[in-house]
């Protein structure tokens, strides 16, 4: 995942979301491994702490070890004395030889949260050929290579669970989002295939597909959206971004690494090859 600048705050926070932890959904990864990629930040991290929270050892792979170490701390710090260590793995995955390591480091994988990602926003004449490469490579092969590597485990155990985070954006298409929009169109497709193939030996695969979440990559887009229309933060997010959601708020992280959490439960294990859309109505248009 490339790293991003810290962006300045956009807006402030909205009425708090409905989800909390008393809400969460009951699971049990106790003796699980769960491999997370993006896991420094945003929707990745969110997610390996969920996980860790139900029990599960994390494999943390992010291009950012600073951010690796943090959520180390991050877990040992909340899921207490007996969570186990979170392995941290520095890679980039837009390239050979970090493909080749995440894909190594799925195996033994029970749980694989596919979440590593990032954007950018051109005409599509205007779309430098290696920025659609390099995203093409970060949010549909490593995707590819982590599965891969973490099948052949899970069916000699005859249970696994792949979450791809796509986006409504893999099931809508924007303007100027190519290469964005292409990567999760074809993260579908790549999650579909592998749940015929998983089906008889207990794995599951499935992609969940948020709207707009409040993370550094889309503070960032509020940011510039401001800049570029000339108006407040808070209406890019109501008059912009969320013109066709009917809910009219950013999603929260944990509300996402939530619904992950739940296709990891015994109570979904008939949701395969499925897209959970996470989008406030957007797709009901």
């Amino acid at each position: 995942m490339t790293p991003q600048p810290e962006p300045p705050q956009a807006e402030p926070r909205q009425a708090a979301s409905p989800q909390s932890a008393s809400r969460a959904v009951a699971l049990d990864l106790t003796g699980r491994t769960a491999l997370v990629t993006g896991a420094a930040g945003g929707i990745g991290r969110a997610c390996a702490l969920r996980l860790a929270a139900a029990g599960a050892r994390i494999r943390a792979l992010d291009v950012d070890p600073e951010g690796l170490t943090a959520l180390a701390e991050e877990v040992a710090r909340t899921a207490g004395p007996s969570a186990a260590a979170v392995e941290a793995h520095p890679l980039d995955l837009t390239q050979d030889a970090g493909l080749d390591a995440a894909e190594r480091a799925a195996d033994g994988a029970d749980v694989l949260v596919n979440a590593a990602g990032t954007q950018l926003v051109r005409p599509l004449e205007q779309f430098p050929p290696e920025a659609f490469r390099t995203m093409l490579t970060l949010m549909l092969e490593a995707p590819f290579r982590t599965t891969r590597g973490a099948l052949p485990g899970m069916y000699a155990r005859g249970f696994g669970r792949i979450v791809h985070i796509s986006s409504v954006h893999g099931l809508r298409a924007s303007a100027y989002k190519s290469a964005y929009v292409a990567a999760k169109h074809g993260l579908e497709g790549l999650s579909k295939t592998t749940a015929l193939e998983a089906a008889e030996h207990g794995v599951t695969s499935n992609c969940v597909n948020p709207a707009y979440v409040r993370t550094p990559l889309v503070e960032r887009q509020i940011a510039d959206q401001a800049e570029a229309h000339g108006i407040p933060p808070e209406r890019v997010v109501t008059d912009v971004l969320l013109a066709d959601s009917a809910l009219k708020r950013l999603l929260e992280v944990e509300e996402v690494a939530e619904a992950v959490a739940y296709l990891c439960t015994p109570a979904a294990s008939f949701l395969t090859g499925s897209s959970l859309p996470l989008d406030g109505a957007w797709t009901a248009h």
